[in-house]
């Protein structure tokens, strides 16, 4: 097998002081531009970012986008119309797109059970799992699924059809919880098919592979019992995805698995250090990842 190189960068946090003219006050922060990325440009030389203002005088927040170089350069304002985003819910062969949807698989609210008492605010449990952090669980499933990109009318096809499992993850899950295959035959998702006190107490998410001619998922991650999150694809079609081993752990080593020709490799199994998030280089020969501590990795062969 080729060399694959693994290269990181490390994060550190650093006290910056700064001479101020003037006292921060509330007023002041909130008129703050507050500094967004969109994401790459389609043809990969432009950064697009956005700037969001509030203003006192007509109590509204306004956003603007602008663009820049990937090599630096002159910073322009944008419409939103010429943002030109690279979207990874289009398929590659641009015939479909995938959608995030709820769906309602479960009562729970007062009203779902009596549809006549439409005020009712009381919510009924009869296990775990109740809340996220701030939100209750109200009975809808976040769910992944797909449409011609061409034909918006076209039928909505819900992959995950009846399951009470959320994709993306409740709370913090999104984008890259989910991406297409290649190929374009296949779409990949995360999920924790549990329920109840199982879901609760469980850390153990799988990456999902369905697909899109004969509707048949496949586990890719079933003999891991912790977190696999985060799936990505090289340009040489080679999968990455961050893996934790131990359920119910979650402040477990978050280490980065490839898997090259139906085996897995664990790429940074010999370093002490953990994984916060990664990205494969353009030639799919690399992986560069972000890690809170400085450490050595093993050149694999």
């Amino acid at each position: 097998m080729k060399k694959l190189f693994l290269l990181f960068v490390i994060t550190f946090v650093s006290t910056i002081t700064m001479a101020q003219k003037t006292n921060m006050t509330p007023e002041r922060l909130i008129q703050l531009g507050r500094v967004g990325g969109k994401g790459i440009s389609t043809n990969n030389d432009q950064i697009i970012f956005g700037v969001s203002k509030y203003s006192f005088t007509t109590q509204k927040k306004t956003n603007t986008q602008y663009t820049v170089a990937i090599n630096g350069g002159e910073v322009k304002k944008i419409t939103k119309k010429e943002m030109n985003l690279s979207d990874k819910a289009i398929s590659p062969n641009g015939e479909y797109i995938i959608k995030v949807k709820d769906q309602k698989l479960k009562n729970i609210s007062g009203s779902d059970f009596h549809p006549d008492v439409k005020d009712s605010n009381v919510l009924i449990y009869d296990e775990l799992n109740y809340r996220h952090w701030d939100t209750w669980e109200d009975g809808n499933y976040s769910h992944i699924m797909y449409q011609s990109n061409t034909d918006k009318k076209g039928k909505l096809i819900d992959i995950m059809n009846g399951e009470p499992f959320h994709s993306p993850q409740k709370p913090f899950g999104g984008s890259e919880d989910y991406l297409w295959s290649p190929d374009s035959k296949s779409i990949l998702y995360v999920t924790k098919k549990a329920t109840g006190t199982a879901y609760a107490i469980s850390t153990n998410t799988d990456i999902v592979q369905y697909d899109l001619t004969t509707g048949k998922t496949t586990n890719l991650t079933k003999y891991n019992k912790g977190y696999d999150i985060s799936p990505a694809f090289s340009s040489k079609g080679n999968l990455a995805w961050l893996q934790m081993k131990r359920d119910g752990y979650e402040s477990d080593k978050n280490d980065i698995i490839v898997r090259v020709n139906g085996k897995d490799i664990n790429l940074t199994k010999d370093w002490d250090g953990t994984v916060n998030s990664f990205n494969w280089s353009n030639d799919g020969k690399k992986i560069y990842f972000v890690a809170p501590v400085l450490g050595t990795v093993q050149i694999l062969k």
